[in-house]
């Protein structure tokens, strides 16, 4: 409020309290000056300062209220405190510092004076107090009392009749201001009886605009508070403010914008909401904002537009208001009034409240399923007594996809899907009552579990603890080299993402792609080497440009590893002379179809060239560990419940990464809410609606469309997930994904492939069963797609693909029953559009890199073959079976003893264990790759690697849940468990990989060899970066506030080491986004069972983004397979580094051995800085 306003206001105020006052309390400003000078002798005004007149003034008023003296002289003195409120803003900071009396003084005056002058002063300066200050000052006032005064106040002036309406104008105005600051206002305010005064004062008055509009802003206020809600409305106040609010008026616009903020406060509450449906009041609304939507040409009045809105948006909180909304056409309203509206962007609020109503008005629809469980059924050893899957058994047939009707239709999820691009991660965000308090649950307390006898079963998988060696050559005073039967093409590097252009590196692709290969006829050069972790563009023995022309015949050369002859196509080709032949012998395994165009013959300035060529980097020459025809036996071995047939053209071909840099995606503004405008048409105009199966899992009879303009579905292979595809519009289709197995819910993760696809026409894909609340696909983040003509074409690899791609709640949802207890569950819907680059292409999608069960056996294979046995201790075994009969791998890596002598042999048998774990999740591929860039690391035949595999024994379990990986699982298990859910108590029956995996901890702990570090490698689909979570007492105590508690807690803080190294050295590793904290629901984690009951202190989950990174040399970047294999490669090294930190003295080795993988990081992937070993050899624990 301005002080001019406020000025004249109180000028007015005095003028008309004379009038009521007897004349002789009346005195002239002679005779007060007079009466100042007289009894208060107080010092002339020019020899004060301004801080001392107030403090001054605020004495004489403390004097006057003490000794009840005469209301002439305290109206006087508040009059002077208002006019330096007024006018000097250092007056308004004194009155309200910390340890400032005066707030006080003037409540205690307020409280006793009789005097009506002296009472509008004070309210006055109150107001000026908290106009000009913000919420600070209101709060001060409200921690003085200030509320309950000035409701006893208002209770003492309605009491008057007729009420002074000047007072009652001032009351009422700064009791708006602090009620919204006062928890307990609108209790205070009931029992007050301030309800009812303030609602008749309107009824009273609804012509005396300047009464009324404080009033109104008090009962919004007031309508806070639910129980005063619904007491108003007893009392007929939704009525009233129909009586203000109307049609379009250039008159009282103010006012009408604060009864419609009221309205909209008083329809939060459902009983006030009914009342309003009731009586017709929702087409009222829609009516009333149709006539100010036309006739408010220059958008003057777009805050009463918005409060209509408002309103609507409340009343449709309910089932009634939504049906009342629908039958009044209100969808049809608001769809062409928010269209009409985009033109202009500061209309912005209206056409996103609009469109938030009308999502939550699209009728509920369930999913056009038969049942939400999965389509594959796996009939278990043993039903769980409780839990989810013991109530899926449970449930009857029709329960799982009834719509839930409940009036609990929260729409704080979709208000929270705005147009921004501020991420929020929920995962930051610690609920207090979420983390473990209990310092007796926080404290590692070592717990075999198993009895000694029980656990002695794993005892053949730990030879290395009690091989002598004797049947193997081991003495040898130089390292022996390491060997490959293949050819090394190249040297052996650590892997690095971010390798720069080096010569002309813009024909790299043409001229690696046309390099003489060696026959793979000839057997002793048929195996390769392994180790390059930075990928060649293409495997020795797979180059297309040998392939023959179109038209070859079923003669085809061995020595073309692309064996086209045997691959499988959906149409006739005439240029594929034996199209749907099986692959190999026995069990039928057929390849993905390929594309029915031939290979395209390429332009040397075609666009697609254009932009490699502009945007490559260099990717070093080497050798790889993909071998298709490797990788066909083994899927022959693999068991899935649909018993998978095909094989997906990317996994036969393997994938190399793309010689160019993908950018985070940045969404243009409001393609979120055109998609949703779109989806809203879809009951706007159900005749444009094409509604036809295209692609359904749960019908095997269905009819695969002839149609050319058509696209063909399939996912019918190893780790795919697509369940049904409904083309909605001629360009856009519908996908449903199906639920783990054993399951009605993890929908996440999707891989399949789509064909018969034109050129120059834009695709839409809705992913519509979708269940995290957020992803990243609304932070950047874009789908991976393959095209097999670019295969053919030399570039054979997964590629980020889509535009105008987003992530939002649908209208389709589940019952609460179905959804685990949890009302009006909504999911949500991926979609992208994707511009094919050829046309009748065969290409895939997938929400991250592939990376399937049988491509993890087909690299440990061949890492087993290629490997020097006189240099590494490599060992295989099977950890045990899986539900479905899959084996589950169990690797152990270190160096081989220098000889069989006695020391050499205590050395290696006393090496310390790091234990390593990766893929509990299946649709976490991003921790497959970052464990194939491990493992690569570790095989490797540089002396880094090397003096690694002497300094550790390495027990890893690559793949957790190989089952779930095969059958495209999101999240779970044949179970329909979350296996990381279960290391408490893992069943033997129902998840043999946990309680094996877990045993062998336990083994390790019972012969005293504690592993020094226990990482379990996630994929995290909320956050950018890697980062590591970890396990203390004190920092998740320190969460708590609990500060007496955590001041008695001693805490070896080593933990932090590990990640503080790699933050150092990994690129793509950030410590500000690690955690230490201990939550309740993670107790059962893998991470705080082996460190609270397996004792192991260095215990983490390391998380690797499913996007990109925002910081240091990637920012800006989508992650790729490069990055996560260097990741991978990192995390080895920064192993090796905290060796040296742990045990520098027993660690005696040269230094430049020391420093050699720090000069390699240096060299190899260009940080912008490097600590130097000398830095990180006295880089202390607590990090």
């Amino acid at each position: 409020m301005r002080a001019g306003s406020v000025a004249s206001r109180a000028a007015a105020a005095a003028a008309a309290a004379a009038s009521a006052v007897p004349a002789t309390r009346i005195i002239c400003s002679y005779e007060m000056k007079k009466l100042k000078m007289s009894k208060l002798k107080v010092i002339p005004e020019k020899s004060l300062t301004n801080n001392s007149r107030i403090v001054g003034l605020l004495a004489q008023l403390e004097k006057i209220n003490a000794e009840s003296s005469e209301s002439d002289t305290a109206r006087y003195v508040t009059s002077k405190i208002l006019h330096l409120a007024q006018s000097q803003e250092k007056t308004r900071r004194e009155m309200t510092a910390k340890g400032s009396t005066g707030m006080e003084i003037l409540l205690s005056t307020l409280e006793n004076t009789k005097d009506l002058q002296t009472t509008l002063n004070i309210l006055s300066i109150l107001v000026e107090l908290v106009s000009a200050g913000g919420g600070r000052r209101v709060s001060f006032l409200v921690t003085k009392g200030g509320s309950q005064i000035l409701l006893q106040l208002l209770m003492n002036a309605s009491k008057e009749s007729p009420p002074h309406e000047e007072l009652m104008v001032q009351i009422h105005s700064i009791l708006a201001k602090i009620g919204p600051k006062d928890k307990k206002f609108g209790v205070k305010a009931r029992i007050n009886g301030a309800l009812n005064i303030t609602l008749n004062l309107v009824k009273q008055n609804l012509q005396n605009h300047r009464l009324v509009l404080p009033c109104l802003q008090l009962l919004r206020v007031y309508s806070a508070n639910s129980v005063n809600s619904v007491s108003l409305g007893k009392n007929g106040v939704v009525e009233l403010m129909f009586k203000i609010i109307g049609p379009f008026s250039k008159k009282n616009s103010s006012l009408i914008k604060v009864a419609l903020d009221t309205l909209a406060a008083l329809l939060k509450s459902k009983t006030n909401a009914r009342r309003a449906v009731d009586r017709g009041y929702v087409q009222v609304l829609l009516t009333i904002y149709v006539d100010w939507h036309r006739h408010d040409n220059r958008h003057r009045n777009m805050l009463i537009r918005k409060g209509i809105l408002q309103s609507l948006k409340s009343v449709t909180n309910i089932k009634l208001g939504r049906k009342a909304f629908i039958d009044a056409n209100g969808m049809k309203i608001l769809y062409n009034t928010s269209q009409e509206c985009l033109a202009v962007r500061t209309l912005d609020p209206l056409v996103n409240t609009s469109s938030l109503i009308m999502r939550k008005c699209f009728p509920k629809n369930r999913l056009p399923l038969p049942t939400i469980k999965s389509s594959f059924h796996f009939q278990l050893p043993v039903i769980p007594v409780t839990g989810p899957v013991a109530q899926l058994y449970s449930l009857p047939p029709e329960v799982d996809d009834v719509v839930d009707e409940s009036d609990d239709n929260d729409d704080i999820d979709v208000e929270a899907e705005n147009e921004t691009e501020n991420e929020d991660d929920l995962d930051q965000n610690f609920k207090n009552d979420d983390i473990e308090t209990d310092i007796n649950k926080l404290k590692p307390q070592q717990e075999l579990g198993r009895t000694i006898e029980d656990l002695k079963m794993y005892e053949h998988l730990f030879p290395e603890l009690v091989d002598d060696f004797q049947d193997y050559d081991l003495i040898s005073k130089e390292p022996k080299p390491f060997v490959f039967e293949g050819k090394v093409r190249g040297p052996i590097v650590v892997p690095t993402a971010g390798e720069e252009t080096s010569g002309n590196s813009g024909s790299l692709g043409k001229v690696v792609m046309k390099e003489n290969i060696p026959s793979r006829g000839d057997e002793g050069e048929k195996k390769s080497t392994f180790m390059d972790l930075a990928k060649e563009n293409i495997k020795d023995d797979r180059t297309l440009q040998q392939q023959p022309a179109p038209g070859f015949t079923a003669e085809t050369k061995k020595d073309c590893s692309l064996p086209l002859t045997v691959l499988t196509c959906a149409k006739a080709c005439p240029h594929m002379a034996a199209c749907g032949n099986v692959l190999f012998e026995g069990r039928t395994v057929q390849l993905g179809k390929l594309c029915c165009t031939g290979v395209e013959t390429e332009d040397e300035d075609t666009e697609s060239n254009s932009s490699v060529e502009q945007a490559s980097v260099e990717v070093p020459d080497g050798p790889t560990l993909h071998d298709p025809d490797l990788y066909i036996e083994i899927v022959k071995n693999t068991k899935s419940v649909p018993e998978y047939s095909e094989v997906a053209y990317p996994d036969y071909f393997g994938h190399i990464p793309p010689p160019f840099k993908e950018p985070i995606l940045e969404r243009p503004y409001g393609v979120q809410r055109t998609k949703i405008a779109q989806d809203i048409e879809r009951l706007i105009h159900q005749s444009d609606i094409i509604d036809r199966v295209v692609y359904d899992l749960d019908n095997p009879n269905y009819a695969i469309p002839e149609e050319g303009d058509i696209l063909k579905f399939n996912s019918k292979f190893e780790s795919g997930n697509l369940r049904k595809v409904i083309q909605i519009r001629k360009n856009e289709y519908d996908l449903i994904l199906n639920s783990d197995i054993n399951s009605n819910h993890y929908h996440q993760w999707f891989y399949f492939e789509v064909s018969g696809m034109r050129l120059g026409v834009a695709y839409r894909f809705n992913i519509i069963n979708c269940e995290k609340s957020n992803s990243q696909f609304n932070y950047g983040m874009q789908p991976l797609m393959y095209s097999v003509q670019e295969a053919l074409n030399g570039r054979p690899w997964w590629i980020r693909m889509g535009i105008d791609i987003c992530y939002y709640k649908n209208h389709f949802s589940r019952s609460s029953v179905a959804a685990g207890g949890q009302k009006g569950k909504s999911y949500y819907t991926i979609t992208f559009t994707v511009n094919f680059p050829h046309k009748d292409d065969v290409c895939y999608f997938a929400y991250h890199y592939p990376y399937t069960y049988s491509t993890l056996q087909m690299h440990l294979q061949k890492l087993e073959s290629a490997h020097n046995p006189q240099q590494i201790y490599f060992r295989k075994d099977v950890l045990c079976e899986t539900l479905s009969g899959n084996t589950c791998p169990l690797v152990t890596i270190t160096a081989m003893p220098e000889s069989n002598y006695y020391e050499h042999l205590c050395q290696f048998r006393n090496r310390p264990y790091v234990f390593l774990s990766a893929r509990v999740h299946p649709g976490e591929t991003n921790a497959s790759w970052v464990m194939k860039g491990t493992l690569e690391y570790l095989m490797s035949n540089n002396p880094t690697a090397q003096s690694l595999r002497e300094s550790y024994i390495f027990k890893i379990v690559p793949m957790l849940n190989p089952d779930g990986v095969i059958n495209g699982n999101h999240r779970c298990s044949l179970s329909g468990e979350d296996l990381n859910r279960q290391w408490q108590s893992p069943n033997p029956d129902l998840h043999p990989t946990i309680y094996h995996a877990k045993g062998l901890l336990q083994y390790l702990a019972a012969v005293k060899r504690l592993p020094l570090v226990y990482c379990d490698y996630h994929g995290h689909s909320r956050k950018k970066n890697v980062f590591m979570y970890g396990c203390s007492i004190k920092e998740t105590v320190w969460r708590t506030n609990d500060n007496a508690t955590s001041c008695d807690v001693v805490e070896d803080t080593g933990y932090r080491t590990l990640p503080k190294i790699l933050s150092h050295i990994a690129p793509a590793f950030c410590m500000s986004s690690c955690s230490f904290v201990v939550e309740k629901s993670k107790e059962s984690t893998a991470r705080v069972v082996v460190w609270r009951e397996i004792g192991v202190q260095r215990s983490y989950t390391m998380e690797s983004t499913l996007c990109g990174c925002d910081q240091g040399k990637y920012k800006g970047l989508q992650i790729g397979t490069r990055e996560l294999e260097e990741m991978g490669a990192k995390f080895c090294v920064g192993l090796l580094r905290l060796k040296r930190l742990t045990s520098p003295l027993e660690y005696n080795l040269p230094s430049s051995l020391l420093d050699f993988e720090n000069d390699l990081i240096e060299s190899s992937c260009k940080v912008t800085r490097n600590l130097g070993s000398s830095e990180l050899q006295f880089l202390p624990p607590i990090l």
